[in-house]
């Protein structure tokens, strides 16, 4: 009961802390109204990092990493990958519309590809630009790297690994990390050989990290499935990936 209230506490300062943190960014695709969100930092020549939330659209989770990246001396921008008047409102929604993106790959990559623009837009370096995503966004991380968009690395965190096979194989210039939960059900073991042989084939620098006693969601502190140590490691892991592709 204790730990409950401590936790409400905690999430509460934090969505205080975000509102204070955070700027609304609108663009368009389109006729597409988009709200995406930058750090305080916005407008200084910095090196950048795109943010892909999870199936719900810009949560907590992505707002505290985009809170400690700006502590480390990058801006920090997170995507709106479905648009204002689309934000799933449950589970089943949220499977319906990532789905739809996991299938319209190329509307998935248009949507990350405006993003990186307007992080451009928001002072980061152009040379300078890595993405993470979590989730479904650590999905588009992937797909971020098989569509050569330009940026220097990415990093998907308890993404979904699979790709439609009937895709080729094709070259890969981004740098790639995966964060993988070893009790994540929702990746099959076909879907991991298959990614390392897409990377292999693409000429890729790759690396995987799996994470022990990890199931899906465990980076997220509200998720049953949070493993405290493990979502840590992942974290500082990819501050050091992030320094290594943009310091």
């Amino acid at each position: 009961m204790i730990r409950s209230i401590l936790l409400s506490v905690f999430l509460m300062s934090s969505a205080t802390l975000f509102s204070q943190k955070l700027s609304t960014v609108t663009y368009q695709d389109g006729t597409q109204k988009l709200n995406g969100m930058v750090t305080s930092n916005a407008g200084k020549k910095l090196p950048g990092v795109l943010i892909l939330p999870a199936w719900k659209g810009i949560d907590d989770e992505a707002k505290t990493a985009a809170a400690d990246l700006e502590k480390q001396g990058y801006i920090a921008f997170i995507a709106d990958i479905y648009g204002e008047g689309n934000i799933p409102a449950d589970n089943a929604a949220a499977a319906k519309s990532s789905g739809y993106y996991k299938q319209n790959y190329e509307a998935y990559q248009k949507r990350i590809s405006l993003a990186l623009e307007q992080l451009k837009k928001q002072g980061a370096i152009p040379d300078k630009i890595a993405v993470i995503g979590y989730c479904f966004g650590g999905t588009g991380a992937l797909e971020t790297a098989r569509g050569n968009l330009p940026v220097v690395g990415v990093v998907s965190i308890h993404g979904s690994l699979a790709k439609d096979q009937t895709r080729k194989n094709g070259p890969i210039t981004p740098k790639i990390l995966v964060e993988n939960p070893a009790d994540d059900k929702s990746v099959t073991q076909q879907d991991y050989d298959n990614l390392i042989k897409e990377m292999n084939e693409g000429n890729a620098d790759w690396q995987i990290i799996t994470y022990a006693h990890s199931k899906h969601t465990f980076t997220d502190p509200k998720s049953p499935d949070y493993n405290e140590v493990m979502a840590k490691r992942a974290w500082n892991h990819t501050l050091m990936f992030l320094k290594e592709m943009l310091k």
